[in-house]
């Protein structure tokens, strides 16, 4: 059984070919990743982080089956200056157009030391930014973006650092390692 931990960059997609674009689009192909090998659930190509690659099915359905209820903690830059309060909903659970989520923990936090993306973050001088740990246990399409807006604050980056137990904790940006 092969399972390894990629620190998935910005830009690429969590798959290893690109059939829908007429443009080549950077795909998994591009990292020197063992043969036979599957993403266990998805990572938008516009968001970075732990990617968790499995040749082992049952891993693969448990990681990626909400009734698993695994936990996947996300470092969330935002537009603007969350409180307690505005974060209150997503510890409650909030309707999305596709229903309520299950209740979220989110925290506050400082800037994480992460690598530099590219391309970089849009900054806005007039408008602050924060960062906010948030740990769900669903997994819907860009379910941390959609709730992040719902509650006033759009994502500017997001960064998936753990999945269950395993975290991005020594694994550069575009490598990876087996466990």
């Amino acid at each position: 059984m092969t399972t390894l931990l990629f620190n998935k960059p910005f830009g690429v997609l969590s798959q290893f070919t690109d059939a829908k674009s007429p443009t080549e689009r950077p795909t998994l192909s591009g990292f020197d990743l063992p043969k036979g090998v599957y993403a266990a659930g998805r990572l938008d190509r516009d968001s970075e982080g732990l990617l968790v690659l499995t040749d082992n099915g049952k891993l693969q359905a448990k990681l990626s089956s909400p009734k698993f209820k695994t936990p996947k903690t996300y470092l969330v830059q935002v537009e603007g200056a969350p409180t307690e309060t505005d974060l209150a909903p997503l510890r409650t659970g909030l309707k999305l157009k596709d229903g309520l989520t299950l209740p979220a923990k989110a925290r506050l936090i400082d800037p994480p030391e992460l690598w530099l993306r590219d391309p970089p973050v849009r900054y806005r001088k007039s408008v602050p930014d924060s960062w906010v740990e948030i740990t769900i246990t669903e997994g819907r399409n860009r379910q941390v973006r959609r709730m992040c807006a719902a509650i006033g604050f759009p994502c500017l980056r997001l960064v998936r650092w753990s999945v269950g137990s395993w975290t991005l904790d020594g694994i550069g940006q575009g490598n990876w390692k087996s466990v």
